[in-house]
């Protein structure tokens, strides 16, 4: 009888995350390390990121940091290649990168500038995307296929319920909805192009986490939390590791038939 378990195992595989140290990262990290897969954490926190090396490797993990900066899109090529090349293998690539500008909080349609809207986009959604690329051409030149995640959101997916954030300083972002719905689309037109080679590549859009704001230590205002769950069919807010459990799915044999497809982990969120 077929071990169904093992198909859920990344034992022999090399998985890179990029963003591997953030809210989702690290979830994303820890569950591929505990299934076998040797985990190249890529992040700009040194500290951080050896950290969690050592963690893992005290658990009897194997998990390797380097300092990948990929909002460096001038550099970008050199820098993921110096990374690669001391590894020589790639089976699995997951971005859960967060980059943005200092003036992300600025990104509604009311404060948004040109110059803060190009950066963004060119730092986060063309980074994902020339990255993607990259990694489905080392998948290429090894010839073993393997699986890209792309990180989206449902905001790229359907618009902002703005109710959500009445009663907090938050608001509508043009830049994120701009940038998350050109990466899921992306991963759509790569999943066709790259099938021929058995590179799977899909999208995994997490609704809103628990957790603290994105480039700040502190957590979301509880106005927020209860706002939003009040609006989910499960009537709560996800966690990190409700989501990489889900990248871990589609990172393993499990998956071996899915490709170009938007996974939805939103606790029903874009269902009605």
């Amino acid at each position: 009888m077929t071990s169904y378990i093992d198909k859920f195992r990344l034992d022999n595989k090399v998985a890179y995350v990029v963003g591997g140290l953030g809210l989702i990262g690290a979830e994303v990290t820890r569950a591929f390390a505990s299934v076998g897969a040797k985990t190249v954490i890529l992040g700009i926190n040194d500290k951080s990121g050896k950290s969690l090396e050592s963690e893992l490797n005290h658990e009897g993990y194997d998990a390797a940091y380097y300092h990948l900066d990929c909002s460096d899109l001038t550099h970008i090529d050199k820098n993921f290649y110096a990374i690669f090349d001391q590894i020589e293998k790639m089976d699995v690539f997951v971005n859960c990168s967060y980059p943005r500008t200092e003036d992300w909080g600025l990104s509604s349609f009311n404060d948004i500038t040109i110059e803060s809207y190009r950066e963004n986009v060119d730092v986060h959604m063309n980074s994902y995307a020339w990255l993607a690329k990259r990694a489905a051409d080392v998948m290429i030149n090894n010839a073993n296929g393997g699986s890209i995640i792309q990180f989206g959101s449902t905001y790229g997916i359907v618009g902002q319920d703005l109710t959500v954030y009445e009663g907090t300083e938050m608001g509508a972002s043009m830049t994120y909805a701009a940038i998350k719905g050109g990466i899921t689309n992306l991963t759509r037109t790569m999943a066709s192009y790259y099938g021929k080679y058995n590179i799977r590549v899909n999208t995994l859009c997490p609704g809103g986490l628990l957790g603290h704001v994105a480039g700040k230590s502190s957590k979301q205002d509880p106005v927020f939390v209860k706002n939003y769950s009040k609006k989910t069919p499960l009537k709560r807010m996800g966690k990190p590791g409700e989501i990489a459990t889900v990248a871990l799915f589609l990172a393993s044999d499990a998956a071996s038939y899915i490709t170009g497809a938007t996974i939805m982990v939103d606790g029903g969120w874009t269902a009605i």
